[in-house]
């Protein structure tokens, strides 16, 4: 990690971020994980789009594609605010994963940095190059952490692999502390 992105990251905090516990980087998945939400935005657009083509004397119909796209806004933004607040945190201690589950709805996976066995990464075929997106699994003793389509999976890989290195260096990255109230 170069020196200005360990200053920019310097201050911020994490909702349930430990004392000593240093943010190393925060990614998530690709923008192609919303695809389906871009399709949900342009079907009801190009299908409400049809009958003022046909039916041009009719000045009425010109209101539907203005209703298939608020139709659509409607049904990508479910999308979008489910791609947006999935986020994955890792810290010199561990890895977090956040998933947004409805709108109201997350689930927490956290994952210690020194019980990780292997890290690899997939790039799946063409669109995958030309997008710069893959998939990113992380083994460990109890089973395996699969991140699909991650923009740019070979500088998260490396940085994980870092990240892991150094939880391995300094054995007591993996001990947390016990406070008793």
């Amino acid at each position: 990690m170069n020196k200005t992105t360990k200053q920019s990251q310097e201050g911020l905090d994490f909702d349930g971020q430990r004392d000593g516990e240093e943010l190393l980087f925060v990614f998530r998945r690709h923008i192609i994980a919303m695809r389906k939400g871009f399709y949900l935005l342009l079907i009801p657009f190009v299908i409400s789009s049809i009958p003022p083509l046909i039916w041009q004397t009719n000045l009425e119909l010109f209101l539907l594609p203005i209703a298939g796209l608020v139709l659509g806004l409607i049904l990508f933004s479910y999308h979008f605010i489910m791609w947006y607040f999935t986020i994955y945190i890792v810290t010199d201690q561990r890895i977090r994963q956040i998933t947004q589950r409805g709108f109201f709805g997350k689930d927490v996976v956290e994952l210690r940095l020194s019980k990780i066995q292997n890290i690899s990464y997939n790039i799946p075929g063409f669109s995958g190059e030309i997008f710069k997106f893959g998939t990113i699994v992380i083994q460990t003793f109890v089973g395996d952490l699969v991140i699909h389509k991650v923009e740019h999976p070979d500088k998260i890989y490396n940085k994980l692999q870092d990240a892991v290195t150094a939880a391995m260096a300094d054995p007591t990255q993996g001990e947390y502390e016990e406070t008793i109230v």
